[in-house]
């Protein structure tokens, strides 16, 4: 139980852990996101100052199952030199294990295992946040892979399933594999994105595991990252939603770290980020309309600093042509005077990245 876990002072992990580009600070890491975190993405953020750690989009495994081009390309082309994991997602140990072999030809930081996606097309297959209901399940898995990864392994993971009732039992579960690190997303897979975050739970982590605790949810700021770590004692911050925001956010933290003063972009950098963006993710033969589709992913959450009223997302979002997009951009971040106004550090109150799907239905993002 709990009581017999031992302290995080004792811990041996953290040596074995990839540096930080900053000797002596804690590190950050980019969060995987499906359908964002690809090499891409990866590489424009990183132009804006990358994290420490990468992690990719999750292989989804299964009897048929074979590494994703496009995953293997955002760790085997990745130019960043920051180490990146591979996340695997999925329930059946053989398949598994032959996965785990077939990345040991590549160089993947470590191998992480999803245990958090709150999608219910996902938890409803017992993968991803669906096996926080069996801990002993996960034991298994977690046996199987800590005999067969050479390199770290890693866990992302929410505090349960629809309430913490195995929270005591994952901790022990972690020890008794010897995870090298443990992504805590401080929300039940029931929580989706919404509830308020349970960084008691994160702290707890902390407290009792053998390996090095990140903290993930909620993380909007450089200063934000800086407080939540310090009150939870965790070894650094994983960041999502707000660094396809604010890409600058990895950069802020190192400032914030080291006394400097903190890059404040102006909506022009905002836009010639939307610009980057747009011509980093356009796929040879893709149509235009879906490309444009495509960026509202990103400008969803990129609207919720532009102006408190939305207006930028009201309009971006009825957007269906390359024109109108940029039209649209110009009009919120160029035009009469506006390129020299600050892009806000933090989300605007009321306003939401998804309307629609804002809740554990929204993909598994952090």
């Amino acid at each position: 139980m709990i009581s017999e876990l031992k302290s995080v002072d004792s811990c041996p992990s953290i040596p074995k852990l990839p540096e930080s580009l900053e000797s002596g600070q804690w590190p950050t890491a980019l969060a995987p996101m499906q359908d964002i975190t690809g090499l891409p993405f990866m590489e424009v953020v990183s132009r804006r100052g990358p994290p420490d750690f990468f992690f990719t989009e999750f292989l989804r495994v299964h009897a048929h199952s074979k590494i994703d081009d496009d995953i293997l390309a955002s760790i085997t082309k990745n130019p960043t030199s920051r180490p990146v994991f591979a996340q695997l997602i999925g329930e059946n140990i053989e398949d598994l294990r032959r996965t785990v072999r077939e990345f040991r030809h590549h160089p993947a930081a470590g191998i992480d295992l999803n245990l958090g996606c709150p999608a219910p097309r996902v938890f409803k297959k017992n993968v991803g946040g669906g096996l926080l209901r069996t801990p002993e399940r996960i034991a298994e898995i977690l046996k199987m892979l800590r005999g067969e990864v050479e390199t770290l392994l890693t866990v992302k993971m929410r505090i349960g399933f629809e309430d913490d009732r195995f929270f005591d039992d994952l901790l022990e579960v972690m020890n008794e594999n010897n995870v090298d690190l443990l992504s805590l997303h401080a929300r039940t897979v029931l929580g989706g994105y919404r509830s308020n975050p349970s960084y008691f739970h994160v702290g707890k982590a902390v407290r009792n595991l053998e390996c090095p605790v990140m903290l993930n949810g909620n993380v909007f700021s450089a200063i934000g990252a800086s407080k939540l770590r310090d009150s939870t004692g965790a070894h650094g911050v994983m960041i999502g939603r707000s660094a396809i925001r604010n890409p600058w956010i990895f950069r802020q933290v190192r400032e914030f770290q080291s006394g400097k003063d903190i890059f404040l972009p102006k909506l022009r950098d905002v836009y010639e980020y939307v610009d980057d963006l747009y011509l980093s993710l356009k796929k040879p033969g893709l149509d235009e309309r879906k490309s444009v589709a495509r960026m509202k992913k990103f400008l969803n959450f990129v609207g919720l600093s532009v102006d408190p009223e939305g207006k930028f997302l009201h309009e971006m979002r009825r957007a269906l042509t390359k024109k109108d997009l940029f039209s649209v951009c110009s009009s919120h971040l160029l035009d009469n005077g506006k390129e020299s106004k600050l892009f806000n550090i933090k989300p605007f109150d009321g306003l939401v990245a998804r309307p629609s799907s804002e809740s554990i239905d929204s993909g598994c993002q952090v």
